[in-house]
């Protein structure tokens, strides 16, 4: 499934009018016709009233407006009372939204002009949007925006036409005057807004219904952001969320060999998610790789891993434990995970260069080591100081095998050198940049967690609940990447694969629970 922005959606919609012949008036008909079958469905599971349904039908004077006299009219046919509320004067409408306007008043469907505090909304049982399409952004001006805090505070069910007035199409942001709505219905296809937070919560539920244009119209046009889901992991990668068959004749060395560098005195947990989380994602075996005085205290933790002292001088800390020794660990590996729990220590990123430039097996490069990265490029190394760098990653060189770097948002704004709001204001345009620059696959981590690839496609995905916000589910994540890698996935794939899984697992999880705020990372692992 394609996630477009108001520009794109803009030039899918002459493309198919101009290009394949289908008039702007059909794409029309259909919009409203969706819109009001899926107001039908919402008012099915109200209360029995005795009465028609009453619905009114705010209309702004763009396009939009046009859907929702479109819905009006075939709500009239159902039988339904409707009276369209016009934002501001019908005269006022162009184009194919003035067309409609003329038949809505041909057929005698009711309407006003809105006037502040003069509608009664009490009489009415629902309410479509249809006011602000993908085109508007920024603050809703008056009269709309006096409309929609109306028609909020009337705690009437909403059916939001395309998108909620107010609401920002490309980035999920929300004005202060923005519709709650019940129910989206997208048109075509689903707007990047609608999947981004805050805007997903403005649109409630969201339906996609198509409107005649054609899907291979998005690809004509070089659309390359898309909805993780299960379609999209099935046509894209070819891949299901539920693991195929193995076939009878395979052994532990079939599914690959994972090492896992993860743990330290304090943080030993962060290791034992991450390789057990690997396990659980189906790789054949995993080492995990600790200072040498912390093998014998964790011998057991994880039986079905194998512990790999890294000679430390008896310190128990990554400090004095030796790269070389670690390094030879990796040699036979089908994937790296490094940086669960490492912490942080003087001459870290040299410590973490040595790794980059050496390890040629698929590496996930996660949380501490993370921020040796970012350290390494805004100036500090163990190799000593660097040249100071706008984008603090842009220091490090490109690595021949498949990289992925998995941050959440205050890593990447370290990684970037920008401020956690400015990573936040454009998640999508921002991984994509990055990955295509600097030739990873990167993982922004988050609500909607992005996948971007080297080759500039992007996933959104939507799976994973607010449970999940909690210590250890990013190890969890490293962990699941690594082990599909290690079984000879494609980076972009493994990475699309194991935050859609990590996430599906996060929700049987908390679905198991009286509660999400009980979830913990351990859950998600025992959900895999």
């Amino acid at each position: 499934m394609y996630l477009v922005t108001s520009e794109e959606m803009r030039k899918i919609d002459r493309y198919t009018i101009d290009s394949v012949g289908i008039p702007s008036l059909v794409l029309m008909e259909n919009a409203g016709r969706a819109i009001a079958e899926e107001a039908f469905r919402l008012a099915e599971t109200g209360a029995a009233r005795g009465r028609p349904p009453r619905w009114l039908i705010l209309v702004g004077k763009g396009n939009n407006g046009g859907d929702g006299l479109v819905c009006a009219r075939h709500m009239a046919e159902r039988g339904w009372e409707t009276l369209t509320v016009y934002a501001v004067p019908p005269e006022q409408l162009k184009g194919e939204a003035a067309v409609q306007r003329d038949i809505a008043d041909k057929l005698g469907l009711p309407a006003v002009v809105f006037e502040p505090g003069k509608l009664e909304w009490g009489r009415f049982d629902g309410i479509v949007d249809a006011l602000l399409g993908t085109g508007t952004a920024g603050e809703p001006r008056e009269p709309y925006a006096s409309l929609i805090r109306e028609a909020n505070a009337s705690g009437l069910p909403i059916v939001a036409a395309d998108i909620p007035s107010g609401l920002d199409a490309d980035t999920g942001e929300t004005a202060d005057a923005c519709i709650r709505a019940t129910v989206t219905v997208a048109l075509a296809m689903l707007k990047r807004g609608l999947l981004l937070h805050p805007g997903a919560e403005a649109a409630g539920r969201t339906v996609v219904r198509p409107i005649g244009i054609p899907e291979g119209a998005a690809r004509e046009l070089g659309v390359n952001t898309f909805v993780l889901n299960e379609e999209t992991l099935r046509r894209r990668f070819g891949l299901s969320a539920v693991p195929p068959a193995r076939a009878a004749n395979t052994h532990k060395g079939t599914y690959g060999h994972v090492l896992a560098v993860a743990g330290s005195r304090r943080m030993s947990g962060a290791g034992l998610l991450c390789a057990k989380a690997a396990l659980r994602a189906g790789c054949g075996l995993v080492t995990w790789a600790v200072p040498e005085a912390l093998a014998l205290p964790l011998a057991g933790a994880l039986p079905e891993a194998m512990i790999r002292g890294i000679a430390d001088g008896g310190s128990g800390e990554w400090a004095d434990a030796d790269v070389g020794d670690a390094l030879s660990a990796a040699a036979d590996k089908q994937a790296v995970v490094i940086g669960p729990g490492l912490g942080r220590w003087a001459g870290d990123s040299g410590w973490l260069r040595r790794w980059w430039q050496t390890v040629a097996s698929p590496l996930v490069v996660d949380a501490d080591a993370l921020n040796m990265l970012a350290a390494a490029g805004a100036g500090t190394s163990g190799s000593g100081p660097a040249a100071p760098s706008a984008e603090p990653f842009s220091a490090w060189p490109r690595r021949e095998a498949a990289t992925v770097l998995t941050p959440h948002p205050g890593e990447m704004a370290r990684l970037c050198g920008l401020s956690v709001r400015e990573v936040q204001r454009d998640r999508i345009g921002l991984a994509r940049d990055f990955a295509l620059r600097h030739g990873v696959v990167l993982v922004l981590k988050g609500a909607r967690t992005v996948v971007a690839s080297p080759s500039g496609e992007v996933y959104v995905n939507t799976t994973g609940n607010p449970g999940m916000a909690t210590g250890g589910t990013g190890d969890v994540l490293a962990g699941v990447i690594a082990a599909l890698l290690a079984q000879g996935m494609d980076a972009t794939a493994a990475a699309a694969l194991g935050v859609y899984m990590h996430g599906a697992a996060g929700d049987r999880a908390a679905a198991a629970r009286t509660s999400p705020a009980s979830l913990i990372a351990g859950d998600v692992v025992d959900w895999l």
